[in-house]
Protein backbone atom coordinates (compact mmCIF):
# COMPACT_ATOMS: atom_id res chain seq x y z
CA UNK A 1 0.00 0.00 0.00
CA UNK A 2 1.49 3.26 -1.03
CA UNK A 3 -0.24 6.33 0.80
CA UNK A 4 -0.98 10.10 -0.31
CA UNK A 5 -1.88 12.76 1.57
CA UNK A 6 -5.60 14.39 0.52
CA UNK A 7 -7.14 18.00 1.73
CA UNK A 8 -10.18 17.72 3.60
CA UNK A 9 -11.24 20.59 1.55
CA UNK A 10 -11.17 18.35 -1.38
CA UNK A 11 -14.20 15.80 0.40
CA UNK A 12 -18.17 16.38 -0.40
CA UNK A 13 -19.65 16.15 2.74
CA UNK A 14 -23.04 14.63 2.36
CA UNK A 15 -21.71 12.32 -0.79
CA UNK A 16 -19.77 9.10 -0.81
CA UNK A 17 -16.60 9.02 -0.22
CA UNK A 18 -14.77 8.50 -3.34
CA UNK A 19 -12.00 6.52 -1.51
CA UNK A 20 -11.46 4.92 1.65
CA UNK A 21 -9.41 7.29 4.38
CA UNK A 22 -6.84 6.24 6.22
CA UNK A 23 -4.35 7.73 8.74
CA UNK A 24 -0.18 7.69 8.63
CA UNK A 25 0.10 4.24 9.19
CA UNK A 26 -2.48 2.98 6.45
CA UNK A 27 -5.46 2.50 9.57
CA UNK A 28 -9.01 2.48 7.77
CA UNK A 29 -10.56 5.68 9.30
CA UNK A 30 -14.02 5.36 7.07
CA UNK A 31 -14.31 3.09 4.02
CA UNK A 32 -15.20 3.76 0.78
CA UNK A 33 -18.65 4.83 0.23
CA UNK A 34 -19.50 6.32 3.68
CA UNK A 35 -21.13 9.43 3.87
CA UNK A 36 -20.06 12.15 5.80
CA UNK A 37 -22.84 14.80 6.68
CA UNK A 38 -20.53 17.41 8.98
CA UNK A 39 -17.47 19.34 9.22
CA UNK A 40 -17.42 18.13 12.48
CA UNK A 41 -17.93 14.40 11.89
CA UNK A 42 -15.28 14.91 9.47
CA UNK A 43 -12.64 16.14 11.69
CA UNK A 44 -13.77 13.80 14.48
CA UNK A 45 -12.96 11.25 12.32
CA UNK A 46 -9.28 13.05 11.48
CA UNK A 47 -8.31 14.17 15.23
CA UNK A 48 -6.36 17.05 15.94
CA UNK A 49 -3.10 17.42 14.30
CA UNK A 50 -3.57 14.11 12.06
CA UNK A 51 -3.71 14.22 8.13
CA UNK A 52 -6.03 11.85 5.37
CA UNK A 53 -4.40 10.01 3.72
CA UNK A 54 -5.92 7.30 0.51
CA UNK A 55 -4.30 4.66 -0.93
CA UNK A 56 -2.80 5.66 -4.04
CA UNK A 57 -4.19 3.33 -6.28
CA UNK A 58 -7.63 4.28 -4.63
CA UNK A 59 -7.26 8.16 -6.04
CA UNK A 60 -5.44 6.80 -9.62
CA UNK A 61 -8.56 4.93 -10.46
CA UNK A 62 -10.50 7.74 -9.02
CA UNK A 63 -8.68 10.46 -11.12
CA UNK A 64 -9.43 7.93 -14.26
CA UNK A 65 -12.99 7.92 -14.03
CA UNK A 66 -12.61 11.82 -13.73
CA UNK A 67 -10.83 12.07 -16.75
CA UNK A 68 -12.51 9.72 -18.62
CA UNK A 69 -16.22 11.14 -17.25
CA UNK A 70 -14.48 14.78 -18.66
CA UNK A 71 -13.67 12.85 -21.99
CA UNK A 72 -16.83 11.78 -22.93
CA UNK A 73 -18.77 15.16 -22.00
CA UNK A 74 -16.11 17.04 -24.48
CA UNK A 75 -17.22 14.79 -27.08
CA UNK A 76 -20.66 15.28 -26.45
CA UNK A 77 -20.53 19.16 -26.66
CA UNK A 78 -21.81 19.86 -23.89
CA UNK A 79 -21.79 23.46 -22.49
CA UNK A 80 -18.98 25.02 -20.88
CA UNK A 81 -20.36 25.56 -17.92
CA UNK A 82 -21.38 22.04 -17.45
CA UNK A 83 -18.09 20.11 -18.42
CA UNK A 84 -16.60 22.52 -15.79
CA UNK A 85 -18.85 21.28 -12.61
CA UNK A 86 -18.84 18.18 -13.57
CA UNK A 87 -17.74 15.52 -10.38
CA UNK A 88 -17.08 12.33 -10.63
CA UNK A 89 -20.10 10.20 -9.53
CA UNK A 90 -19.38 6.77 -7.41
CA UNK A 91 -21.65 5.06 -9.45
CA UNK A 92 -19.53 6.19 -12.93
CA UNK A 93 -19.31 3.10 -15.56
CA UNK A 94 -22.00 0.76 -13.51
CA UNK A 95 -21.29 -1.69 -16.03
CA UNK A 96 -17.58 -2.17 -15.09
CA UNK A 97 -18.00 -1.96 -11.00
CA UNK A 98 -19.88 -3.94 -8.67
CA UNK A 99 -17.51 -7.06 -8.72
CA UNK A 100 -14.09 -7.86 -7.18
CA UNK A 101 -10.84 -8.39 -8.80
CA UNK A 102 -11.81 -12.24 -8.78
CA UNK A 103 -15.54 -11.49 -10.07
CA UNK A 104 -17.27 -11.93 -6.91
CA UNK A 105 -19.96 -9.54 -5.97
CA UNK A 106 -18.51 -6.12 -4.23
CA UNK A 107 -21.21 -5.24 -2.21
CA UNK A 108 -19.74 -2.53 -0.71
CA UNK A 109 -19.46 -0.86 -3.87
CA UNK A 110 -22.97 -2.13 -4.84
CA UNK A 111 -24.81 -0.66 -1.92
CA UNK A 112 -22.54 2.81 -3.00
CA UNK A 113 -23.80 2.66 -6.50
CA UNK A 114 -27.28 2.02 -5.09
CA UNK A 115 -26.75 5.19 -2.43
CA UNK A 116 -25.78 7.22 -5.20
CA UNK A 117 -28.87 6.05 -7.20
CA UNK A 118 -31.49 6.94 -5.28
CA UNK A 119 -30.00 10.05 -4.41
CA UNK A 120 -29.85 11.46 -7.58
CA UNK A 121 -33.32 10.81 -9.32
CA UNK A 122 -32.99 14.11 -11.28
CA UNK A 123 -30.23 12.43 -13.56
CA UNK A 124 -31.20 11.82 -17.32
CA UNK A 125 -29.34 8.59 -17.03
CA UNK A 126 -31.58 7.50 -13.48
CA UNK A 127 -33.79 4.47 -15.57
CA UNK A 128 -30.49 3.16 -16.95
CA UNK A 129 -28.76 3.18 -14.08
CA UNK A 130 -31.58 1.81 -12.33
CA UNK A 131 -31.82 -1.05 -14.77
CA UNK A 132 -28.11 -1.74 -14.15
CA UNK A 133 -28.27 -2.17 -10.25
CA UNK A 134 -31.54 -4.57 -10.36
CA UNK A 135 -29.38 -6.40 -13.18
CA UNK A 136 -26.85 -6.90 -10.94
CA UNK A 137 -29.27 -7.65 -7.63
CA UNK A 138 -31.19 -10.27 -9.90
CA UNK A 139 -28.10 -11.56 -11.29
CA UNK A 140 -26.50 -12.28 -7.74
CA UNK A 141 -29.85 -13.25 -6.56
CA UNK A 142 -30.24 -16.11 -8.83
CA UNK A 143 -26.82 -16.90 -9.06
CA UNK A 144 -26.12 -17.58 -5.42
CA UNK A 145 -29.32 -16.24 -3.60
CA UNK A 146 -27.67 -17.50 0.02
CA UNK A 147 -24.80 -15.07 -0.50
CA UNK A 148 -27.37 -12.03 -1.39
CA UNK A 149 -29.17 -12.56 0.90
CA UNK A 150 -25.97 -12.73 3.81
CA UNK A 151 -24.55 -9.58 2.10
CA UNK A 152 -27.68 -7.66 2.62
CA UNK A 153 -28.65 -8.87 5.87
CA UNK A 154 -24.89 -8.04 6.94
CA UNK A 155 -25.00 -4.81 5.58
CA UNK A 156 -28.11 -4.03 6.89
CA UNK A 157 -26.99 -4.30 10.77
CA UNK A 158 -23.56 -3.10 10.42
CA UNK A 159 -24.12 0.02 8.35
CA UNK A 160 -26.53 2.51 9.82
CA UNK A 161 -25.35 5.47 7.58
CA UNK A 162 -26.69 3.90 3.75
CA UNK A 163 -29.56 2.79 5.51
CA UNK A 164 -32.15 3.57 2.70
CA UNK A 165 -30.35 2.11 0.19
CA UNK A 166 -29.55 -0.72 1.49
CA UNK A 167 -32.92 -1.38 2.87
CA UNK A 168 -34.04 -1.10 -0.72
CA UNK A 169 -31.77 -3.65 -1.84
CA UNK A 170 -32.64 -5.98 0.91
CA UNK A 171 -36.19 -5.94 0.33
CA UNK A 172 -35.92 -6.28 -3.48
CA UNK A 173 -33.90 -9.48 -3.01
CA UNK A 174 -36.16 -10.88 -0.92
CA UNK A 175 -39.13 -9.93 -3.06
CA UNK A 176 -37.43 -11.52 -5.99
CA UNK A 177 -37.00 -14.58 -4.14
CA UNK A 178 -40.42 -14.88 -2.75
CA UNK A 179 -41.88 -14.27 -6.32
CA UNK A 180 -39.71 -16.93 -7.92
CA UNK A 181 -39.14 -19.76 -6.11
CA UNK A 182 -42.45 -19.37 -3.84
CA UNK A 183 -45.10 -17.43 -5.37
CA UNK A 184 -44.10 -18.74 -8.88
CA UNK A 185 -45.10 -15.23 -10.46
CA UNK A 186 -44.37 -14.82 -14.23
CA UNK A 187 -40.83 -12.96 -14.73
CA UNK A 188 -42.54 -9.64 -15.95
CA UNK A 189 -44.14 -9.69 -12.37
CA UNK A 190 -41.22 -10.60 -10.44
CA UNK A 191 -38.99 -7.93 -12.19
CA UNK A 192 -41.93 -4.86 -11.64
CA UNK A 193 -41.91 -5.65 -7.55
CA UNK A 194 -38.14 -6.02 -7.53
CA UNK A 195 -38.32 -2.61 -9.24
CA UNK A 196 -40.76 -1.13 -6.75
CA UNK A 197 -38.96 -2.39 -3.66
CA UNK A 198 -36.30 -0.65 -5.02
CA UNK A 199 -37.64 2.64 -5.55
CA UNK A 200 -40.69 2.82 -3.14
CA UNK A 201 -38.41 5.34 -0.55
CA UNK A 202 -37.64 7.98 -3.46
CA UNK A 203 -39.82 10.54 -2.25
CA UNK A 204 -37.58 10.55 1.29
CA UNK A 205 -33.94 8.94 0.89
CA UNK A 206 -32.48 11.86 2.64
CA UNK A 207 -34.80 11.92 5.61
CA UNK A 208 -34.80 8.06 6.07
CA UNK A 209 -31.06 8.25 6.61
CA UNK A 210 -31.21 11.11 8.57
CA UNK A 211 -34.00 9.36 10.63
CA UNK A 212 -31.66 6.41 11.23
CA UNK A 213 -29.58 8.34 12.98
CA UNK A 214 -31.85 10.78 14.68
CA UNK A 215 -32.69 9.52 18.31
CA UNK A 216 -35.57 12.13 18.58
CA UNK A 217 -39.38 11.25 17.40
CA UNK A 218 -39.74 12.57 14.19
CA UNK A 219 -40.96 15.94 14.13
CA UNK A 220 -44.56 17.15 12.81
CA UNK A 221 -42.68 18.19 9.14
CA UNK A 222 -40.88 14.98 9.18
CA UNK A 223 -44.00 12.88 9.93
CA UNK A 224 -45.81 14.42 7.26
CA UNK A 225 -43.20 13.82 4.92
CA UNK A 226 -43.34 10.23 5.64
CA UNK A 227 -46.91 10.48 5.21
CA UNK A 228 -46.79 11.49 1.54
CA UNK A 229 -43.76 9.24 0.88
CA UNK A 230 -45.39 6.84 -1.67
CA UNK A 231 -47.52 9.64 -3.57
CA UNK A 232 -44.25 11.75 -3.90
CA UNK A 233 -42.01 8.08 -4.86
CA UNK A 234 -44.82 7.83 -7.34
CA UNK A 235 -44.37 11.50 -8.63
CA UNK A 236 -41.07 11.10 -8.84
CA UNK A 237 -40.88 8.08 -11.32
CA UNK A 238 -43.86 9.48 -13.18
CA UNK A 239 -41.67 12.95 -13.45
CA UNK A 240 -38.58 10.64 -15.31
CA UNK A 241 -40.90 8.75 -17.28
CA UNK A 242 -42.60 5.54 -15.34
CA UNK A 243 -45.89 4.46 -17.01
CA UNK A 244 -45.58 0.67 -15.69
CA UNK A 245 -48.92 0.40 -14.07
CA UNK A 246 -47.84 -2.53 -11.43
CA UNK A 247 -44.70 -0.67 -10.15
CA UNK A 248 -46.50 2.50 -10.20
CA UNK A 249 -49.95 0.83 -8.19
CA UNK A 250 -47.33 -0.97 -6.15
CA UNK A 251 -45.52 2.18 -4.73
CA UNK A 252 -48.24 3.90 -4.34
CA UNK A 253 -50.21 1.49 -1.86
CA UNK A 254 -47.17 -0.47 -0.62
CA UNK A 255 -47.71 0.96 3.24
CA UNK A 256 -51.92 0.59 2.83
CA UNK A 257 -52.40 -2.28 0.96
CA UNK A 258 -55.05 -4.60 3.40
CA UNK A 259 -54.35 -8.30 4.20
CA UNK A 260 -55.99 -11.42 2.13
CA UNK A 261 -55.54 -13.62 -0.13
CA UNK A 262 -53.32 -12.26 -2.58
CA UNK A 263 -55.17 -13.98 -5.66
CA UNK A 264 -58.40 -11.49 -4.80
CA UNK A 265 -56.03 -8.56 -5.45
CA UNK A 266 -54.72 -7.07 -8.83
CA UNK A 267 -51.01 -7.69 -9.45
CA UNK A 268 -50.15 -3.96 -8.52
CA UNK A 269 -51.58 -4.79 -5.35
CA UNK A 270 -50.22 -8.35 -4.68
CA UNK A 271 -46.78 -6.46 -5.73
CA UNK A 272 -47.82 -3.75 -2.91
CA UNK A 273 -48.29 -6.87 -0.01
CA UNK A 274 -45.43 -8.85 -1.23
CA UNK A 275 -43.29 -5.42 -0.61
CA UNK A 276 -45.48 -4.36 2.67
CA UNK A 277 -43.97 -7.43 4.47
CA UNK A 278 -40.72 -7.42 3.43
CA UNK A 279 -39.95 -3.81 4.33
CA UNK A 280 -41.89 -4.37 7.62
CA UNK A 281 -39.84 -7.26 8.55
CA UNK A 282 -36.19 -5.58 7.00
CA UNK A 283 -37.01 -2.09 9.04
CA UNK A 284 -36.93 -4.52 11.98
CA UNK A 285 -33.90 -5.63 11.78
CA UNK A 286 -32.20 -2.64 11.33
CA UNK A 287 -30.15 -0.70 14.21
CA UNK A 288 -31.52 2.65 14.72
CA UNK A 289 -29.59 5.61 16.72
CA UNK A 290 -33.16 5.85 18.69
CA UNK A 291 -33.48 2.01 19.38
CA UNK A 292 -31.98 -1.45 19.11
CA UNK A 293 -32.76 -4.32 16.11
CA UNK A 294 -35.64 -6.68 16.78
CA UNK A 295 -34.20 -10.39 16.68
CA UNK A 296 -34.51 -12.58 12.69
CA UNK A 297 -36.98 -14.90 14.40
CA UNK A 298 -39.10 -11.72 16.18
CA UNK A 299 -39.10 -10.10 13.00
CA UNK A 300 -40.58 -12.72 10.58
CA UNK A 301 -43.19 -13.22 13.21
CA UNK A 302 -44.29 -10.31 12.56
CA UNK A 303 -44.70 -10.49 8.63
CA UNK A 304 -45.91 -13.94 9.10
CA UNK A 305 -49.72 -13.16 10.82
CA UNK A 306 -51.76 -10.16 8.91
CA UNK A 307 -53.23 -7.33 10.85
CA UNK A 308 -55.90 -9.62 11.73
CA UNK A 309 -53.56 -12.43 13.24
CA UNK A 310 -54.28 -14.84 10.70
CA UNK A 311 -51.39 -16.12 8.27
CA UNK A 312 -50.42 -13.63 5.65
CA UNK A 313 -49.72 -15.37 2.40
CA UNK A 314 -46.60 -12.91 1.32
CA UNK A 315 -45.40 -12.83 4.61
CA UNK A 316 -45.08 -16.79 4.80
CA UNK A 317 -43.89 -16.84 1.15
CA UNK A 318 -40.95 -14.78 2.64
CA UNK A 319 -40.63 -16.84 5.00
CA UNK A 320 -40.30 -20.51 3.20
CA UNK A 321 -38.11 -18.33 0.85
CA UNK A 322 -35.79 -16.44 3.27
CA UNK A 323 -35.66 -18.79 6.50
CA UNK A 324 -36.51 -17.93 9.97
CA UNK A 325 -32.55 -17.73 10.13
CA UNK A 326 -31.36 -15.37 7.32
CA UNK A 327 -28.18 -16.14 6.01
CA UNK A 328 -26.05 -12.98 7.54
CA UNK A 329 -27.99 -13.43 11.11
CA UNK A 330 -26.47 -14.97 14.18
CA UNK A 331 -27.45 -17.96 15.88
CA UNK A 332 -26.36 -19.94 19.29
CA UNK A 333 -26.03 -23.64 19.04
CA UNK A 334 -26.94 -26.18 21.81
CA UNK A 335 -22.82 -26.74 22.04
CA UNK A 336 -22.55 -22.98 22.94
CA UNK A 337 -21.14 -22.26 20.21
CA UNK A 338 -22.17 -18.80 18.54
CA UNK A 339 -22.39 -18.65 14.43
CA UNK A 340 -23.36 -17.19 11.50
CA UNK A 341 -25.86 -18.37 9.17
CA UNK A 342 -24.43 -19.43 5.72
CA UNK A 343 -26.81 -21.43 3.82
CA UNK A 344 -31.00 -21.66 3.90
CA UNK A 345 -31.53 -25.50 5.04
CA UNK A 346 -33.28 -28.05 4.03
CA UNK A 347 -36.21 -26.11 5.96
CA UNK A 348 -36.84 -22.44 7.61
CA UNK A 349 -35.08 -23.40 10.79
CA UNK A 350 -32.31 -26.04 9.76
CA UNK A 351 -29.55 -23.41 7.81
CA UNK A 352 -26.00 -24.43 7.65
CA UNK A 353 -23.99 -21.81 9.70
CA UNK A 354 -20.01 -21.20 10.48
CA UNK A 355 -18.92 -20.88 13.80
CA UNK A 356 -17.06 -17.57 15.13
CA UNK A 357 -17.16 -18.33 18.57
CA UNK A 358 -16.50 -21.65 20.36
CA UNK A 359 -17.88 -23.13 23.53
CA UNK A 360 -15.07 -21.58 25.48
CA UNK A 361 -15.78 -18.07 24.30
CA UNK A 362 -12.97 -17.55 22.45
CA UNK A 363 -13.05 -16.61 18.23
CA UNK A 364 -12.35 -18.94 16.07
CA UNK A 365 -9.05 -18.19 13.83
CA UNK A 366 -10.92 -19.89 10.95
CA UNK A 367 -14.66 -20.41 10.87
CA UNK A 368 -15.96 -24.09 10.93
CA UNK A 369 -18.93 -25.07 9.37
CA UNK A 370 -21.77 -26.93 10.83
CA UNK A 371 -25.97 -28.25 9.83
CA UNK A 372 -28.35 -27.04 12.50
CA UNK A 373 -30.14 -30.19 10.76
CA UNK A 374 -28.16 -32.39 13.14
CA UNK A 375 -29.38 -32.63 16.31
CA UNK A 376 -25.66 -32.13 17.39
CA UNK A 377 -26.01 -28.76 16.18
CA UNK A 378 -29.26 -27.87 16.56
CA UNK A 379 -30.45 -23.76 17.01
CA UNK A 380 -31.34 -22.66 20.24
CA UNK A 381 -31.26 -19.01 20.05
CA UNK A 382 -30.89 -15.95 17.65
CA UNK A 383 -28.08 -13.76 19.03
CA UNK A 384 -28.18 -9.90 18.42
CA UNK A 385 -25.60 -8.42 16.58
CA UNK A 386 -24.51 -6.29 18.81
CA UNK A 387 -23.62 -8.73 21.39
CA UNK A 388 -21.32 -10.91 18.73
CA UNK A 389 -17.50 -9.16 19.10
CA UNK A 390 -15.88 -10.14 16.08
CA UNK A 391 -15.05 -8.67 13.10
CA UNK A 392 -16.86 -9.63 9.98
CA UNK A 393 -14.74 -9.96 6.82
CA UNK A 394 -17.82 -10.17 4.38
CA UNK A 395 -15.44 -11.16 1.27
CA UNK A 396 -13.88 -13.54 3.25
CA UNK A 397 -16.91 -15.63 4.46
CA UNK A 398 -18.91 -15.14 1.28
CA UNK A 399 -17.53 -18.09 -0.28
CA UNK A 400 -18.81 -19.95 2.39
CA UNK A 401 -22.15 -19.39 1.44
CA UNK A 402 -21.90 -21.46 -1.74
CA UNK A 403 -23.21 -24.92 -1.19
CA UNK A 404 -20.02 -26.66 -2.87
CA UNK A 405 -17.21 -24.38 -0.95
CA UNK A 406 -19.45 -25.00 2.41
CA UNK A 407 -18.89 -28.76 1.86
CA UNK A 408 -15.12 -28.94 1.69
CA UNK A 409 -14.68 -27.19 4.92
CA UNK A 410 -16.50 -29.20 6.94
Amino acid sequence: MHLVTVSIDSLTLGQPLPFSLRDAKGTLLAQKGYVIYTRRELESIVGKGFSLFVDVQDAEAHHRAYLNKLNNSVIEDQPLGRIASIKISQNHQDSQRGTTTDGQPDWLDIQVQANTLLRDTSAPSFLARLDRLLQQLQQHSQHNPNGALFALFHLTASEIKLYSATHAMLVSVMCGLAAREVLNWSADLERAVCRAALTMNIGMTDLQDRLALQIAPPTPEQRKHIDLHATRSVQLLQEIGVTEPIWLEAIHHHHQVPPGALASKSEGLRAARLIQRADMFAARLAPRASRVPTSPAAAMQASYFDENRQVDEAGAALIKAVGIYSPGSFVRLNTNEVAIVVQRGINTTTPKVAILINRDGIPMAEPLVRDTASREYRIVASVPHRDVKVQINLQRLLPLTVSGNADRLW
